[in-house]
C-alpha cells in the first residue's frame, strides 16, 4: 500500500494549487456518447404555447440565461437545453406536462441543482422545469408538528421559519441555503441529521405530485396513521422526477432542541473512530444527533481554500482523522454533563488524542463550517470525481485506502474521504486539475464493483441520476429493476420525465 509519508509528500504545501472552476464542462452527451431519445424538437409553436400559459417573463429562451440551468453544482455534466419554464403553481405544472406529453417533449425537473449525479440537468435539449417560484409555505401545524409547503421552498428558509414556532426540519444539508425541499424529497436526501431523525421516507407525511400526462396525484395527507391501501407517496420519494414532479410536501418536524452541544475530536486511526462511535452510542444514547467523520486531507480542503481554522491546535501537524459529534436535547446541564463525561472517558481510554466541546452557538457554527464547506472547497481544486456511497461500518474507510493504493496517477491532487459515519455514508473525493478520461477509467467501474463486494450501495443519498445508471444492478436485484421498469412504463409511458436518468435506456 502507498505509505502515508509518500502520499503526503505529493500533497505537500508546495504541490497544492488552486484551479479555476469557471471553465464549462464538456457536454454530457458528447463526453459519455449518449444517443438522443425519440423526442420532438422544440419549435416556435411550442414556445408560443408556453408564453401564453406562463407569460414571457417565466419562459427563458436566451442561451446565456439558459446556460446556468444546464450545468450542475459540481460542474460534472452539461446539457443543451434552450428552454426553461418557471411555473408558480400546481395547475401550471399540470398544464406544462400535459402539453409536453401530448407533443412528446422531454422534460427535466430541476430544484436547487445541488446534486452530485447529474440528475437535475438535461442531457440533450430537454425542457428545464424550474421549481424555484413554487416557494409558498401553506400551513404550519404547531400542535402536530407538520409543515406543509410547496416544493420550491429553500431548505434553510423552512428551517428559519420553523424556528419561530419551536420546530425544526428533520433534514439538514450542507447545501441548505440553495437546495429545495422538492428536490430533497425526490432524491430522498439524507444529510447530517439522519442518524437521529431517519430518512425522508419516514418523515414525509404526504405529498402532491404531477404525472407525465398532467394528472395531479393528491397524497397530501398529514395523518401519522393512515393504513388504507398502497402508500403511493413512496413512489415519488427518491424517484428523481422520473415518475412524477413533486409540487407540495407535508413533512413531520421535530421540536427544536433547547440544548445543542458539539465536540470536535482528533484521532490517530480509523479504528479509533469506530471505537469512539461505539462509546458515543453507549454514553450519549438518546441525545446523539450527528456523528461526522473526516480524514485529514478532507479537513485540509476547508482550511486551505477558505482560511478556516482547525478547531484543534494542540498538534502542529494535526491528526489523521477527525470526528464532529453533535448532541441535541432538552436539558442543557444534563446534556453538557453527559458529553463532557463521554469526552473525558474517550481521552482516558486513549480512544481520542484531543478534543474540544462547546455549547456556544457561534463556536458551533464555526466548527460545523469546517465540515460543511469541504464539498464546496474541493471544487476549487479543479475537477472532482465524487462518489456518495454507503458501506458497512467496519469497512467504511477501506475504499479510500484501496483507491490510494490503486491510483498512482501524478495528475491526482488528492484522494480523501468524509461523511456521515452514523449511517454508513462516505463521500469519496478524487480531485484533478481538470476532467481526465484516463483517471475516470481507473475509477469506474472499479469503485462500484468494490463497493458492491463490500455489500454496500453505489448511492447513499444523492440517487442514481445520470452518472450511475449503468451501476444500478450492483445495488438492486434484477427483480427490483424489472419492477422499476414496469412502474416507469405505467406512469410515464412516453418516457418524457427526466429521460436518461435512473433507468436508461427505457426498455421498449
Amino acid at each position: 500500500m502507498c505509505s502515508r509519508i509518500s502520499f503526503r509528500a505529493f500533497l505537500s504545501a508546495s504541490n497544492i494549487r488552486c484551479f479555476s472552476s469557471n471553465a464549462k464542462p464538456q457536454f454530457t452527451a458528447d463526453r459519455y456518447k449518449v444517443e438522443r431519445g425519440p423526442y420532438a424538437k422544440i419549435s416556435n409553436e411550442h414556445v408560443a404555447f408556453f408564453n401564453e400559459l406562463l407569460g414571457r417573463s417565466r419562459v427563458i429562451v436566451d442561451p446565456d440565461e439558459c446556460e446556468s440551468y444546464n450545468i450542475d453544482f459540481s460542474r460534472i455534466v452539461r446539457g443543451k437545453s434552450n428552454l426553461v419554464l418557471k411555473p408558480k403553481n400546481t395547475n401550471e405544472v399540470s398544464s406544462v406536462l400535459k402539453y409536453c406529453n401530448e407533443n412528446r417533449l422531454a422534460v427535466c425537473p430541476q430544484s436547487g441543482n445541488t446534486g452530485l449525479v447529474g440528475g437535475s440537468v438535461p442531457v440533450f435539449d430537454e425542457i428545464v422545469l424550474s421549481m424555484k417560484l413554487m416557494n409558498k409555505i401553506i400551513e404550519t401545524n404547531e400542535l402536530e408538528g407538520v409543515l406543509t409547503c410547496e416544493a420550491g421552498c429553500v431548505l434553510e428558509d423552512l428551517e428559519n421559519h420553523l424556528a419561530t414556532v419551536g420546530l425544526m426540519m428533520p433534514i439538514d444539508l450542507g447545501a441548505k441555503g440553495s437546495c429545495l425541499i422538492g428536490g430533497c424529497v425526490s432524491t430522498n436526501a439524507g444529510g447530517l441529521r439522519l442518524l437521529r431523525y431517519g430518512n425522508l421516507h419516514g418523515n414525509v407525511m404526504g405529498l402532491e405530485a404531477v404525472k407525465a400526462n398532467g394528472y395531479v396525484v393528491d397524497c397530501l395527507n398529514t395523518l401519522k396513521k393512515n393504513n388504507t391501501g398502497y402508500h403511493l407517496k413512496h413512489l415519488f420519494i427518491g424517484s428523481e422526477g422520473t415518475l412524477g414532479v413533486v409540487t407540495k410536501v407535508a413533512i413531520q418536524c421535530p421540536p427544536l432542541p433547547k440544548a445543542v452541544n458539539v465536540t470536535f475530536l482528533g484521532l490517530k486511526s480509523f479504528d479509533q473512530v469506530l471505537k469512539a462511535f461505539r462509546l458515543a452510542k453507549k454514553e450519549l444514547g438518546e441525545i446523539l444527533s450527528s456523528y461526522e467523520m473526516m480524514d485529514k486531507l478532507s479537513l485540509d480542503v476547508s482550511i486551505q481554500q477558505f482560511g478556516l481554522k482547525n478547531p484543534l491546535t494542540s498538534k502542529s501537524d494535526g491528526h489523521e482523522f477527525y470526528v464532529l459529534l453533535e448532541t441535541s436535547g432538552s436539558n442543557a446541564s444534563h446534556d453538557e454533563e453527559k458529553l463532557a463525561s463521554f469526552v473525558e472517558k474517550a481521552l482516558s481510554e486513549g480512544i481520542v488524542e484531543d478534543g474540544t466541546l462547546t455549547s456556544d452557538p457561534a463556536k458551533i457554527k464555526s466548527i460545523w463550517s469546517v465540515r460543511e464547506r469541504i464539498s464546496e472547497g474541493i471544487l476549487r481544486e479543479g475537477y472532482v470525481f465524487k462518489y456518495d456511497v454507503s458501506i458497512p461500518l467496519q469497512s467504511f474507510y477501506k475504499v479510500i485506502e484501496v483507491l490510494r493504493e490503486r491510483l498512482r496517477d501524478p495528475r491526482i491532487i488528492r484522494i480523501s474521504g468524509y461523511g456521515h459515519l452514523g449511517d454508513g455514508n462516505i463521500h469519496v473525493q478524487v480531485s484533478t486539475a481538470s476532467y481526465e478520461p484516463e483517471v475516470a477509467a481507473q475509477l469506474q467501474p472499479f469503485i462500484f464493483e468494490y463497493i458492491s463486494s463490500l455489500r454496500g450501495s453505489v448511492s447513499a443519498e444523492h440517487g442514481v441520476g445520470f452518472t450511475k445508471t449503468k451501476y444500478l444492478h450492483m445495488s438492486r436485484t434484477s427483480s427490483e429493476i424489472e419492477l422499476m421498469y414496469d412502474l416507469k412504463k405505467l406512469m410515464d409511458p412516453k418516457g418524457i420525465l427526466n429521460p436518461y436518468k435512473v433507468l436508461h435506456p427505457l426498455k421498449p
